[in-house]
């Protein structure tokens, strides 16, 4: 069923986007590598994230380009088969990053629990907040099923996951009045820090580490920016002197950021220029934050271009299907960076072991990825091949194509591009949005026609 409402048509994904953007994958891919590589207690190799280099790290990066990619992923599923159809995907691929942030969650406490136990530190059960779950297993366990109980380095999920509960809402704003849901996200934004909003955690009286009431405003313009960049008017065209002024915040932040590292610049920082920036607020994605991300998410936009020849290279191809499988990148990081700090901790912490560990972790990241991508891809071709032989068996034969459509209500959707996304490929079926992909994602694509099956594409552009 075609969606024909005003609201939908008002949706620019056709017009905006012909085919795969290699860049969001490119950028997922490596927020998911320096996300590894912040999780390690002192790693040098961290100075490689632009956590060190400026106010904003790879969070940003990756709610961004998740808000980004559920908009192309549902919107256009909306265009094809309307609201409810597309909501329902959206609450499945909610309930699949559900059971994923539990599976994590489980074996992530395995981990540490036989280290600490096994080389007798309990420094680690500390330090990653697991002594809650250690004393009383069977309260725990029951806050993490609440989204309550998160141990150090597994506060991404929940967000994202809450996020995508209310994105069938946030999808018929954009379609029907976009710029109403800007103005109802920068009111809760507000609200969120100005009266100390937030969802219960546990232990304890605070909240969640990623406030969910400030974060959607990121998770929203990037939705916004997909679907309906007319609502942004003038805002985020390409500018020269808007440019210069991006860099400038860069370069001024990177001056900051070297006052915490180097003890003679310490006093370089006016009193009352500090009063201006700090608290630089992770919690409640601080305005310093915000406006770092968004002068990177500008000149990155502007500066490299969707066709960008270095993005078709074989040396980058490791970066993209990093970025296209990335939820089992995600979780496959959270276990190697905790085993990183073991070794570090209780074997070698030199910067030879570093730079091993580091390295090995990046390749093991990036063949399973491989792997996955294959895997999805070997599938999708036996797959079509089968429906394709039933088609011709039962008539007149058919292209591939258009007898996966025939088969599959969600193949006759359109393509769309990729993104990504806190997060992410996901363990799924083939026919819905939340499909595993291995399409290609060196450049744009032809839109596919109406009858062509393209729940490759789909995964490609889920969140």
């Amino acid at each position: 069923m075609t969606d024909n409402s005003p609201a939908r048509k008002r949706l620019q994904l056709d017009r905006v986007f012909p085919g795969r953007d290699p860049r969001l994958d490119f950028f997922r891919g490596l927020a998911l590598w320096f996300i590894f590589l912040d999780h390690v207690p002192g790693n040098l190799f961290a100075w490689l994230t632009p956590r060190n280099w400026g106010f904003s790290d790879a969070t940003e990066i990756f709610i961004f380009i998740s808000g980004y990619s559920a908009a192309i992923a549902y919107g256009r599923a909306w265009q094809r088969n309307g609201l409810p159809w597309a909501s329902a995907h959206v609450w499945q691929r909610a309930w699949t990053l559900y059971v994923a942030h539990l599976v994590l969650l489980m074996f992530f406490i395995a981990e540490v629990a036989f280290v600490a136990t096994r080389y007798g530190n309990p420094a680690f059960v500390d330090e990653l907040n697991l002594n809650e779950f250690l004393k009383a297993p069977h309260i725990a366990l029951v806050e993490a099923l609440l989204l309550r109980f998160k141990p150090a380095n597994l506060d991404v999920l929940p967000l994202y996951i809450v996020l995508l509960c209310a994105f069938p809402l946030m999808l018929a704003l954009i379609g029907w009045r976009p710029r109403w849901l800007l103005a109802i996200s920068v009111a809760v934004y507000a609200a969120a820090r100005g009266f100390g909003w937030n969802l219960p955690a546990f232990p304890g009286e605070g909240g969640w580490f990623f406030n969910p009431f400030a974060w959607q405003l990121l998770f929203v313009l990037g939705a916004v920016c997909a679907a309906a960049p007319q609502a942004l008017g003038e805002a985020f065209r390409w500018r020269r002197w808007v440019a210069w002024l991006a860099a400038g915040w860069l370069l001024f932040s990177l001056a900051v950021v070297l006052t915490w590292h180097v003890r003679a610049l310490e006093d370089a920082l006016p009193i009352w220029l500090g009063n201006l920036i700090y608290p630089i607020d992770k919690t409640n994605l601080g305005l310093t934050r915000l406006t770092h991300f968004l002068a990177i998410a500008y000149l990155a936009s502007g500066l490299i271009p969707a066709n960008a020849r270095f993005l078709a290279r074989r040396r980058v191809r490791p970066i993209l299907v990093c970025g296209r499988q990335s939820l089992y990148v995600f979780c496959f990081g959270i276990y190697l960076s905790f085993f990183m700090q073991f070794v570090l901790v209780e074997v070698d912490a030199s910067l030879a072991a570093q730079a091993l560990c580091s390295g090995v972790g990046i390749a093991a990241m990036c063949a399973l990825a491989a792997l996955i991508d294959w895997y999805g891809a070997a599938g999708k071709k036996k797959g079509g091949a089968r429906e394709a032989v039933a088609v011709r068996d039962g008539g007149a034969a058919v292209p591939v194509a258009d007898a996966s459509a025939a088969a599959s209500p969600a193949a006759a959707m359109p393509s769309t591009v990729t993104a990504a996304s806190s997060a992410t490929t996901a363990i799924a079926p083939t026919t819905t949005p939340s499909a595993a992909s291995g399409a290609d994602a060196t450049g744009p694509n032809p839109i596919q026609p109406r009858s062509a099956a393209l729940p490759s594409d789909i995964a490609g552009a889920r969140p």
